[in-house]
């Protein structure tokens, strides 16, 4: 008789990011955020009346995939610990009267999550209370790292706002467990300073991917000792934060004003040389926390391998710095390294460490969601009553019509895990182009001008582009999260993907991943001698789209110009 398969259903619900994933015997068959499906960007925003809202349509599509029912399910787990999350209340010197921190707050928040289980009852139609593990938040980033990179052992880092109460988790992997060295506590998190910091430039606490671009332009030495007063690097690997100054949870920013003279912005309309120069000194004294908690974590593992993970794992300056360090060898950042990826981690943190099986899986692309058949693809344009053809080779036509200057929106396979378009769903652009930039921004996009475009590149051909270090390998260099310096001598042969400071977001291509994507690319080599294309998430401020309606709806509101989905050819001539 064979052995029962055993299946595992991880999710992230607690603040944003809902996602799920499921996992057979150890092994990812599906992965998705719920943002995919409900078009509501992070699937919600982190309130503390929320915390009891499930992704619905993420844990049917993982079934779905799986090809099973809820009672077929053998482990549920969920990302977070509400019991310490209690520690938050009235843990600040200020007085918070409501929400975040606050005793009302953190208690309705506690009640509010402590119902999931009984609604996940009602979603499943059966009592799957038993199968259902709570896991604390770093140990699930961290598991959603190591427990899914190449490597059998590895130093780990989580870093990102707050878990229950802890911002940073310091900690080693060998084979299928993990052990902590060491925490960093609230209100001591380098996330929170970059949500804060900005608001107090004028974005939302959501925007830091933007005042990352925005350092770029900025002198950080200017405003550096000033961070110093906030940010103190200690011994041990440890870190603080002026709680005091940054009020992390109330909306004043008196203390901030005061101590860098500058006065809070509005929106980024309002940006001047003090917020460039803030941004590249916020930059700066990011990579020195990286680099003081990353040496630390060497010193005490001896690892050659360091797995990263947390929504600072997302900021590919820092990780373009570690990189260069050459401080380890080989670098593994879990694509979706924000709160989506702890489901993922859930779900690999009950397989290894509480069932104790073996590892048999190493995730090495992103192509985890929703994917589509031409026939369903062409129901959809019929239905829709959009001008396309259907063409032999999709790939040879879309490589011709982005030499000509057009805007092509990309339409393969599955849909990717993380926030990063990847060549599944994705917008491209001859990165050639000098005014590419604006015409995306003012046709698409309309994003903020400052904010750069990546390039996607064969893998092959990356070194004769950019800087690549040698002494330091990552197969995330694959996922978009590592910053490279473009070679001065093919600058101006990409403008469109070079930002400010020289350097590049690069996504290498491998023929193995994705080979429709890697042949569009390669086409498109054989006609430019340019080895790489622009490529941006396939959205228009919304969630990257998801299905064959979203793609065309998408479409037809803006102004791209052609359409790539499945082997169909969509235009609006």
């Amino acid at each position: 008789m064979l052995n029962k398969s055993i299946y595992i259903l991880g999710l992230n619900f607690t603040y944003h990011e809902l996602a799920a994933c499921i996992i057979k015997d150890g092994k990812l068959i599906a992965a998705v955020e719920e943002e995919r499906f409900s078009r509501i960007k992070r699937g919600k925003s982190a309130i503390v009346s929320n915390p009891n809202i499930l992704p619905i349509e993420s844990i049917k599509y993982c079934l779905k995939v799986a090809g099973i029912q809820f009672k077929d399910i053998d482990h549920v787990g969920f990302s977070f610990d509400p019991e310490g999350r209690l520690k938050n209340i009235n843990s600040d010197s200020y007085k918070v009267k409501e929400g975040w921190g606050s005793e009302k707050g953190e208690k309705l928040f506690h009640k509010k999550i402590n119902e999931v289980p009984d609604l996940l009852n009602k979603l499943a139609g059966i009592d799957m209370r038993k199968k259902v593990f709570w896991l604390p938040h770093h140990k699930c980033h961290a598991a959603s790292t190591f427990f899914v990179s190449p490597f059998k052992e590895s130093a780990v880092l989580t870093i990102d706002g707050i878990g229950e109460f802890s911002s940073t988790w310091m900690g080693y992997g060998t084979n299928n467990s993990m052990s902590v060295i060491k925490e960093v506590f609230y209100p001591n998190s380098v996330g929170f300073l970059w949500e804060k910091m900005s608001q107090y430039m004028g974005f939302t606490e959501y925007d830091s991917s933007k005042v990352m671009g925005l350092a770029a332009y900025g002198n950080s030495k200017r405003f550096y000792k000033i961070f110093q007063k906030i940010v103190k690097l200690l011994p041990n690997g440890e870190f603080s934060i002026n709680g005091d100054i940054m009020l992390f949870r109330i909306d004043d920013f008196t203390p901030l004003e005061k101590l860098f003279s500058v006065k809070k912005i509005i929106s980024p309309k309002d940006i001047t040389k003090d917020q460039q120069d803030i941004s590249a000194a916020l930059q700066k004294i990011t990579n020195d926390v990286i680099m003081h908690v990353a040496r630390f974590i060497k010193e005490k593992t001896g690892s050659n391998n360091i797995c990263l993970a947390g929504g600072v794992a997302l900021n590919c300056v820092s990780n373009g710095v570690l990189m260069k360090s050459g401080l380890y060898k080989n670098i593994y950042i879990q694509p979706a390294a924000n709160d989506a990826g702890t489901a993922l981690g859930a779900a690999d943190y009950i397989w290894n460490q509480i069932l104790c099986k073996g590892r048999n899986f190493a995730m090495d692309h992103v192509y985890w969601g929703p994917g589509y058949t031409d026939k369903e693809i062409q129901f959809v344009l019929d239905k829709t009553g959009v001008k396309y053809k259907k063409v032999s080779s999709i790939e040879k036509e879309t490589a011709l019509k982005l030499t000509e200057g057009n805007i092509i929106g990309w339409f393969q396979g599955r849909v990717e895990w993380g926030p990063r378009a990847l060549g599944g769903r994705s917008l491209l652009a001859d990165p050639r182009r000098s005014d590419m930039k604006n015409i995306l921004n003012e046709r698409i996009k309309r994003r903020e001008p400052f904010r750069p475009f990546a390039p996607s590149v064969l893998k092959e051909e990356a070194s004769n582009w950019f800087i690549i270090p040698k002494k330091c390998n990552s197969i995330s260099t694959e996922f978009m999260e590592i910053n490279f310096d473009v070679k001065e001598n093919k600058r101006k042969k990409i403008p469109a993907v070079t930002h400010a400071d020289g350097t590049s977001r690069v996504q290498l291509v491998n023929k193995k991943t994705n080979p429709s994507y890697y042949r569009l690319i390669d086409q498109f080599y054989k006609i430019t001698k340019v080895p790489m294309l622009l490529n941006t998430s396939f959205n228009d401020n919304e969630p990257i789209v998801c299905s064959p309606e979203d793609a065309v709806k998408t479409f037809l509101r803006t102004k791209m110009d052609y359409l790539a989905i499945g082997n169909y050819l969509v235009s609006k001539r």
